[in-house]
Order: C-alpha cells, then sequence, then structure tokens
C-alpha cells in the first residue's frame, strides 16, 4: 500500500508539473525611440500569438507561456544587447524581435547567436542581415530590403515622378535601403538629384532640407523613422515650401505621421511589407476581437513571428532552443495542413499527432532558404486622414 500512495504521489506531482509548466518567451522592441509609436501594436500582435498557444490547452501537454519584454530603443546597440542579456539571463526560450536593423544583427551576434537562442524579427528588413553568421539562429518574417527598394522604385515610376532627392536615416537600414532604392529608380530612368543622411534625434532639420531643396526634384524619399527624423524632414520641407510630395519608405508608414501632417501628406506614398491575401483577413478579424489596430506595419509579422515560435515547439516536442531553431523552418514552409490566424491550436493539435503543417499566417510565410521571408508589399497613400492600402506588390 505504501509503494501505491509513493507511486500515486509520483504520477500525480509529474502531471502537475506539465499541466502548470511556464515557457518564458522575450519580445525586444523599441518601446522608446524613433518608431515608438509603432511598437505596442507590434507586441500586442505577438502576445497575441503566445496567449492563443498558452490558452488552447495543447501547447506541449498543456505548457503555457509568459513573456518578458525589453526595450531594443531602435537605434542603441549597445542598450538593446545589455535588454537581451538580460532576458536571456531569465531563462526564455527564444525572442520574438528585435526590430530595426542595426540593433537586431547586434543583439544577434553578440548575445542570441553565442547563447544558441533562436531570433525571428518581424520587422528588421536590411539587406546586411541576409548574410549574417547566425548558425540557423536568425530568421525574419519581414522581406529584405534588396527587395522593398526595388518596390519602393516600381510605384515611383508608376506615379510619373521623373525626379526625386534623396535622405535616409544614418544607419544600416537606413543606408541599406537607401542604396537599393537610388540603383532602381536610376534603372527607371528618374533623376536622382541628391543623396543625403540625416540623424535622428535633432530638434530641427531645416539645413538638412536646405541641402536638399538645392538639388531640386519633384519629390523627396524619405527613409527613415516616423518618429524622429523623417518626421522632422516632412516638417522642415513643408514649412519652408521645399517640397510637398513625400516618398515614404517603411519605417515612415504609421497612423501618427498623418495625426501629425494631415492632408499636407495627400500627394505622398510609400510602401511597406504586407499582403492582402486570406490570411491578412483573417488576422485583421483575430487582431480587432482583442482590441489591437492591426493596420500599422509589422503587425501581421509580429503575431506570425510568435507563432512560428510556438509550432516550432511543438514540432520538436520540446522548448529546447536548439530544438526550436531546428524546427521553424519545417512549420513555415511546409508541406502540411495550412495553418492560419486563430487556428494555432489546430495547428499544436496536428503537430502533437505527428502530422504536418504549413504556416500561412497573417503575411503568407514562405522563407527563403536563409529564413527570411520573400514576402509582399502594400502600395500605401493617405486618404480620408488614413494610410490607406492601394494595391498589393
Amino acid at each position: 500500500m505504501k509503494r501505491l500512495i509513493i507511486a500515486a504521489f509520483i504520477f500525480v506531482s509529474t502531471f502537475t508539473t506539465n499541466v502548470f509548466a511556464e515557457v518564458k518567451m522575450g519580445i525586444i522592441l523599441g518601446f522608446t525611440g524613433p518608431i515608438e509609436s509603432l511598437t505596442p501594436a507590434m507586441a500586442a500582435s505577438a502576445e497575441l500569438a503566445f496567449k492563443e498557444a498558452s490558452d488552447s490547452g495543447s501547447l506541449l501537454g498543456g505548457e503555457t507561456i509568459s513573456v518578458i519584454r525589453a526595450d531594443s530603443t531602435c537605434v542603441d546597440s549597445a542598450a538593446a544587447t545589455a535588454a537581451a542579456e538580460g532576458v536571456i539571463a531569465q531563462g526564455v526560450a527564444a525572442i520574438m524581435g528585435a526590430d530595426c536593423s542595426g540593433v537586431t544583427g547586434a543583439i544577434a551576434s553578440n548575445v542570441a547567436v553565442p547563447n544558441g537562442v533562436v531570433m525571428i524579427s518581424p520587422s528588421a528588413t536590411s539587406p546586411g542581415l541576409t548574410t549574417l553568421d547566425d548558425n540557423g539562429y536568425f530568421f525574419r518574417t519581414a522581406p529584405s530590403d534588396a527587395r522593398g527598394g526595388q518596390i519602393l522604385a516600381d510605384i515611383t515610376k508608376d506615379r510619373k515622378v521623373k525626379s526625386v532627392a534623396i535622405t535616409y536615416t544614418n544607419n544600416d537600414y537606413g543606408k541599406g535601403l537607401a542604396d537599393v532604392y537610388k540603383a532602381a529608380v536610376e534603372a527607371h530612368g528618374i533623376k536622382v538629384t541628391t543623396v543625403n543622411a540625416h540623424e535622428d534625434g535633432k530638434a530641427d532639420y531645416s539645413s538638412e532640407v536646405a541641402t536638399l531643396a538645392s538639388a531640386g526634384g519633384d519629390a523627396v524619399a524619405v527613409i527613415g523613422y516616423l518618429d524622429q527624423g523623417g518626421k522632422g524632414i516632412i516638417q522642415a520641407s513643408l514649412d519652408s515650401g521645399a517640397f510637398d510630395r513625400f516618398i515614404l519608405s517603411d519605417g515612415m508608414i504609421g497612423q501618427s505621421l498623418v495625426d501629425a501632417f494631415g492632408k499636407d501628406l495627400r500627394k505622398s506614398f510609400g510602401s511597406m511589407p504586407g499582403s492582402t491575401g486570406k490570411g491578412a483577413g483573417v488576422f485583421a478579424d483575430v487582431a480587432k476581437a482583442a482590441g489591437i489596430d492591426s493596420s500599422g506595419p509589422y503587425t501581421g509579422e509580429s503575431y506570425d513571428a510568435a507563432a512560428l515560435i510556438v509550432l516550432a515547439m511543438q514540432a520538436g516536442n520540446s522548448a529546447d532552443r536548439a530544438s526550436i531553431a531546428k524546427n521553424v523552418m519545417d512549420v513555415a514552409n511546409g508541406p502540411g495542413t495550412k495553418i492560419y490566424p486563430g487556428e494555432l491550436k489546430k495547428g499544436l493539435d496536428l503537430l502533437a499527432k505527428g502530422k504536418k503543417v504549413d504556416y500561412e499566417g497573417a503575411t503568407g510565410v514562405t522563407f527563403t532558404s536563409v529564413g527570411e521571408a520573400e514576402g509582399s508589399f502594400l502600395e500605401q497613400e493617405v486618404k480620408g486622414g488614413k494610410f490607406k492600402t492601394k494595391k498589393q506588390r
């Protein structure tokens, strides 16, 4: 009888541990800095996927997820690295993030990869990250600017712009995208009058705009951040009358910009990664039900990044970091049953039965051989006080 009681106690204790086990996940985004108006919705979207997996009861036999947030600042690599060290020290299984390309590369190279921690960035787009020496631990659900710059150039041509001045935020993201965009617009026969960097965090950008204006152009391409220097360039352009047409990179697309300038952006346009496919519509409904505004950049990509992490866990039947890394590509690219937002329980249950899934998600996820999204883009313009999608590219 004593042996039976002990055996029963061990069984109950093991069962209880499995039911209430908790997996820690990191979310590292620029909650302060030049894109701080975008990151709350991005974080909420990722947490929505983690909560969906936790509430399903199907994740690794009933495990749940707790989230540890940290601030990348978007621009301060030292602060971002320190934040990542703190998150990893708390035992996270993986990281959803980071956001801006420079800090993402710093975290990956200095902290995540050396510690064998998967990172899936929803928004780091620098072409330089394609060749990052990541040992299979870095992925991104956003496509590279190598394609994004070409798409923005195609839209510029279609909008009948004949000459353009270019200004870019002076970092990996800005320089990489500006280089691609310049080459692509010139290939379309569009004259580039000048290319100049700007620094974020200044109170006044009149001197930068004066330089751009002296070179001339039908429009100025602002490759930067909507809460910092990019916004300042637009403000100084409008104040001086130098430009009234702005070509906007993905980092410039967001409601706060429209709130600031309203009808003054009526001639302007831009692009951002995104999709108008089935998954995008499903995600919009799922996000709305959770009180999340999914219209801004990288919300779908954030949900997808988190979803891929939990599905990779389930595919390997483990929250082990190396196991997650090994299985991300399998759940992203299939073959298997297609899984959309709001269907994580379905995906987890299939994987628990040894079945295969092909995660489509909000953005039609398909990874290249190096683990970055092939992606599609949305042409954006301002109508009715909001950025609206004209069409998918």
